[in-house]
């Protein structure tokens, strides 16, 4: 093994990207591969996890091998595995946990459990070499829009969640009421580009004054209503509304979002007196989210420092795991043999 370095192994599963990558002290990348699944679950809207599970299967030995392969490494550079157990779909999760407890077995190597949440905001700082705490930590995904006081990689106290629907979860339903292209995400954050972000006056629920809480269920469902009428007898789905109308509609969605977002981020700066605002997930790579952001950031005096995971590491994968991993080997935070996944985490 490598003397110098501390290779990690990584494995993701955690809903419909299989993913492994090998990751030297925690921050220096040797190779990331992720097989999308995206195309497979494209028409049916979302995530089937019986089907996510299945691709799982046949694809995480090409990826474990392919990400070896590319980091031009053999077991015995590795100094441990880690894999993300928890949270997601538990069908999905026990391919990957069941793949890095037979590596750890078989190659002697300890095992390191990742909750994937966690493993999100690592992808902000993986970059950074001067962290400057407290931060406040903001993942916005497909499944889970949340809010950690952090004071180290694996000091993280959540103080704010998703009561409804996650941001990431209200776009892909959303893009479907507009019948956009699945990931929701991606194809609203295009639409919007040439819609007016004012054009509807969507709700911002904002709950109690000092909440840290989310909540996207009404947003949605405003936008339901404004699509087909309060009665739901509308025909959009048919092609009745015009590219400008649907264009709007999602310009204004994607405001009231955001507007959502980096309100109820900036209460928990002022909350724990922040000096980093610390942003992960797939919703991440919203380029009005970041710009928003960086506007309420600049607002301080003096500012705060904003670090955004790069956009090719806010979807799911294994880098993030791996680099989370490496605090918890330095730490001796290890798992054992009897590592299970867990939908909630």
């Amino acid at each position: 093994m490598d003397n110098e370095q501390v290779n990690i192994l990584a494995i993701e599963t955690s809903c419909d990207e299989t993913a492994a990558a090998v990751v030297a002290d925690g921050a220096i990348v040797k190779s990331s591969v992720v097989a999308s699944q995206a195309k497979i679950h494209e028409k049916y809207g979302g995530v089937v996890p019986e089907i996510a599970s299945r691709a799982h299967i046949e694809n995480i030995y090409p990826v474990i091998t392919e990400a070896l392969d590319a980091a031009k490494v053999t077991k015995d550079d590795i100094a441990a595995i880690a894999v993300a157990n928890q949270p997601g779909l538990a069908i999905a999760l026990i391919v990957g946990v069941t793949a890095a407890k037979t590596l750890s077995m078989v190659w002697d190597r300890p095992l390191i459990g990742i909750n994937h949440l966690h493993a999100h905001l690592q992808s902000a700082m993986i970059a950074e070499q001067k962290l400057q705490l407290p931060a406040v930590a903001l993942i916005v995904s497909g499944g889970h829009t949340c809010l950690y006081d952090c004071r180290s990689p694996l000091e993280l106290k959540l103080i704010g969640r998703c009561i409804d629907d996650a941001a990431g979860e209200a776009f892909d339903k959303v893009a479907t009421i507009l019948n956009l292209p699945y990931p929701g995400g991606p194809s609203i954050e295009k639409a919007a580009q040439a819609g007016n972000p004012k054009a509807i006056n969507f709700p911002r629920t904002m709950l109690d004054a000092d909440s840290l809480d989310f909540s996207f269920s009404g947003l949605k469902t405003a936008v339901l209503y404004h699509c087909k009428g309060q009665d739901m007898k509308g025909q959009l789905q048919t092609g009745s509304m015009s590219e400008q109308e649907i264009a709007d509609i999602a310009a204004s969605f994607q405001s009231a979002v955001i507007d959502v977002l980096v309100e109820k981020t900036q209460r928990a700066i002022d909350k724990i007196n922040a000096k980093t605002v610390l942003v992960g997930g797939g919703v991440a790579a919203n380029s009005l989210l970041r710009t928003k952001l960086e506007k309420m950031c600049r607002s301080y005096t003096p500012a705060k420092t904003l670090l955004v995971a790069p956009k090719r590491y806010c979807t799911d994968n294994a880098v993030m795991v791996a680099s989370l991993a490496y605090y918890k080997y330095k730490a001796g935070l290890f798992a054992d043999l009897t590592l299970e996944p867990k939908a909630s985490g």
